[in-house]
């Protein structure tokens, strides 16, 4: 067996089936977190967000489906790879799951090692868009959007602070970027800022969009301001 890493939230509310699947995954590499059912479930993902949502679908009080959708309603986890565990297995039910917003579904009972080439596989493509996301874009689109923080900076005191529940921690680091990002920046000045290379700069503003829900660094300068991330 390969050994992997990674951080999974297993949600499913049968002990036998959540222990073993949180065991099997455990022997192959991955770090564990369970919950047994959708409210643990996101008490868990307020704490931590993983790299793949595991979740059964057939659920006491609040089945996958409305997990799920309580899941892509929130800016941070709206990409978040989510698998869906279920013994439903009708062509018509794994629709509804597509539909949802789940990336793929296995039908129970299933092959462990399926299992975990499905995890990898969501990791995998995770990994690969938030490298994509960090690459140096086109020269005149990083102009456009350095101008547009910096016309932002300008009138900042008539952007609105949001008042939510949302809590995004941020590493020193990532917090560093992020208040350089927010100066307007560019990366090879935040870089030489920060005694680092560029291409460390470019994967902690994927972080960043990707703990943000953001697209781009006008879009991640505006979400910090709003939610008071940081004070430029």
């Amino acid at each position: 067996m390969s050994e992997q890493t990674g951080n999974i939230l297993l949600v499913d509310d049968e002990p036998g089936l959540r222990e073993a699947v949180q065991a099997y995954l455990e022997d192959s590499g991955f770090t564990v977190r369970s919950a047994s059912n959708a409210k643990e479930g996101w008490d868990l993902l307020q704490q931590e967000t993983p790299d793949v949502l595991i979740s059964d679908i057939m659920m006491p009080q609040v089945d996958g489906y409305a997990f799920l959708a309580q899941v892509r309603d929130d800016i941070r986890f709206k990409g978040l790879p989510v698998l869906f565990l279920t013994a439903r297995g009708m062509t018509s039910d794994r629709i509804q799951g597509y539909n949802a917003g789940c990336d793929a579904y296995l039908s129970k009972p299933f092959d462990p090692e399926e299992l975990v080439a499905v995890v990898s596989n969501l990791m995998g493509r995770r990994a690969a868009q938030t490298l994509d996301a960090g690459d140096v874009p086109d020269i005149a689109v990083m102009a456009r959007q350095i101008e547009e923080i910096k016309a932002m900076l300008t009138q900042k005191g008539g952007i609105a602070k949001v008042t939510s529940d949302i809590r995004i921690d941020l590493t020193p680091r990532e917090q560093s970027v992020l208040d350089l990002v927010a100066e307007g920046l560019m990366n090879k000045e935040i870089a030489s800022r920060l005694e680092t290379s560029v291409r460390n700069v470019e994967k902690y503003v994927s972080r960043l969009f990707s703990k943000t829900g953001t697209n781009s660094r006008t879009e991640l300068v505006r979400f910090a301001l709003e939610h008071g991330m940081v004070t430029t």
